[in-house]
């Protein structure tokens, strides 16, 4: 499932150079990832990767590759208090945006991706799916561009169909334009 995966996301990220795409890019991003409704896991920090492709001016798809490291967590079973450490996460995907605005842009976006959660006792792969809002503001100078995030990210928990583990994640990120391709005629 995995490969499979990864070559729908590489020819989804490539396929618009063949037809002509405005832009594709490269852009590396950081921030918290606040657990939600989850007693045995803390607050923790997430890092990663993002290709964005234009197709239109108005649409971007964006493979990404991200890694969440969970905080630690205080847990009180029956009055005596334990120390769980957080799930570390490993995420990759795809996110599909409509940008509003140039310069300054803002950006709906929702995503699906696979997530494999572990810790002691825990290693797991499940399918997540993400939703957000983005600001983001096109530098004039090298194709640059700086994004402001707020995401929902939901990985299902496989084993029932009814529950899944979400985290709130805030992230600030640079992009970089690698290419520009001429529309079609």
């Amino acid at each position: 499932m995995k490969k499979r995966m990864m070559c729908a996301l590489l020819a989804l990220a490539l396929a618009p150079a063949a037809v002509g795409a405005a832009t594709i890019g490269i852009g590396a991003f950081g921030g918290a990832s606040i657990p939600i409704v989850q007693d045995d896991n803390g607050q923790g920090t997430i890092f990663g990767l993002r290709v964005p492709v234009s197709l239109l001016p108005l649409v971007t798809i964006e493979p990404y590759f991200a890694k969440t490291s969970g905080g630690e967590k205080d847990q009180d079973v029956e009055g005596t208090t334990f120390t769980r450490e957080g799930i570390d996460a490993t995420s990759f995907g795809a996110n599909a945006m409509l940008n509003f605005g140039a310069g300054l842009r803002f950006y709906p976006f929702v995503g699906i991706g696979s997530t494999k959660l572990e810790r002691t006792g825990l290693d797991a792969t499940s399918t997540t799916y993400n939703m957000g809002l983005g600001v983001g503001f096109t530098l004039p100078v090298a194709k640059l561009a700086l994004d402001l995030r707020g995401e929902l990210a939901s990985v299902l928990d496989e084993d029932d169909s009814d529950s899944a583990r979400k985290w709130a994640n805030v992230t600030v990120g640079v992009s970089y334009g690698l290419f520009s391709f001429p529309p079609v005629p």
